[in-house]
């Protein structure tokens, strides 16, 4: 496994860290394609974005310029890239200046079985609520114990994925993934103002339907309206679009919209 921090190969962390302490931190999760990050651009977007909120100081020329030659020395897999506040003392309060730590984590292409994108998934509906914090809403920070405790819900294999809702009871995301569902022609994914990750993918084919002039809408979903749709998949950065099958007793088919949204975000994972 290849790692760097701070742009040099290095495996061990202070235990000073922030991001260790409290969370206090952000990261990504890219898809590397023959040397090269894909969606990049909307990776370094939604980090800077997220960086500007939290108050984290980030040199965005020189993150580029590690995340490139990191993806080059990995050239096939799934890189990680982490930024903490750095270092601190011991208490909530964040040191004046704050000296930002790049962790740079790289790993194999995730084996996922191949019938998750040739057949669909069952999704398990997780009990877990996502707690609403909007000062934190649509960010991909580093406490990510609602997604430990979702996960930890169910150990059948034929489960690929998890069902999250938020403390109301509307649908906001997969554990892992981003959650649309087609409804007479309309493409529908969860409004992310409360909590949730705003995933790159879903970003990217949101841009890419509207292109196609397929009618699109961001909007609070509830469990039932997702019961009722006409399609469902699962979405991100690293293996696409996952057709779903079943969420507890509804069922359905991989839809025409579906399979063309997947055919696009294959295309651009494989380019």
């Amino acid at each position: 496994m290849l790692n760097w921090i701070d742009g040099r190969p290095e495996e061990l962390l202070s235990i000073k860290d922030r991001g260790l302490a409290y969370g206090d931190g952000l990261f990504e999760t890219v898809a590397v394609t023959a040397g090269a990050p894909v969606l990049l651009e909307r990776h370094l977007s939604r980090l800077a974005q997220s960086c500007a909120r939290m108050k984290i100081p980030l040199d965005q020329h020189l993150l580029r310029t590690e995340l490139l030659a990191f993806c080059a020395a990995l050239g096939e897999g799934v890189a990680k890239l982490i930024i903490t506040r750095g270092d601190g003392l011991r208490g909530y309060a964040p040191p004046a200046t704050a000296l930002p730590r790049r962790i740079l984590q790289g790993f194999a292409t995730p084996a996922y079985a191949p019938e998750n994108a040739g057949q669909g998934v069952r999704l398990f509906a997780c009990a877990t609520p996502l707690a609403e914090q909007p000062l934190l809403a649509g960010m991909k920070h580093l406490n990510r114990l609602e997604q430990v405790l979702a996960r930890a819900e169910w150990d059948d294999p034929s489960y690929a994925e998890g069902l999250m809702r938020d403390v109301s009871g509307r649908v906001v995301e997969a554990v892992y993934s981003n959650i649309f569902m087609i409804k007479n022609g309309q493409l529908l994914t969860p409004n992310l103002s409360r909590c949730g990750v705003a995933g790159v993918m879903r970003a990217e084919l949101l841009d890419q339907a509207a292109r196609l002039s397929i009618p699109c809408a961001v909007t609070d979903i509830s469990l039932s309206e997702l019961l009722g749709a006409d399609e469902v998949f699962v979405c991100n950065s690293v293996y696409g679009v996952w057709p779903v099958l079943e969420l507890l007793d509804s069922r359905w088919l991989a839809g025409p919209m579906t399979r063309k949204l997947q055919t696009i975000a294959r295309d651009l994972l494989d380019s």
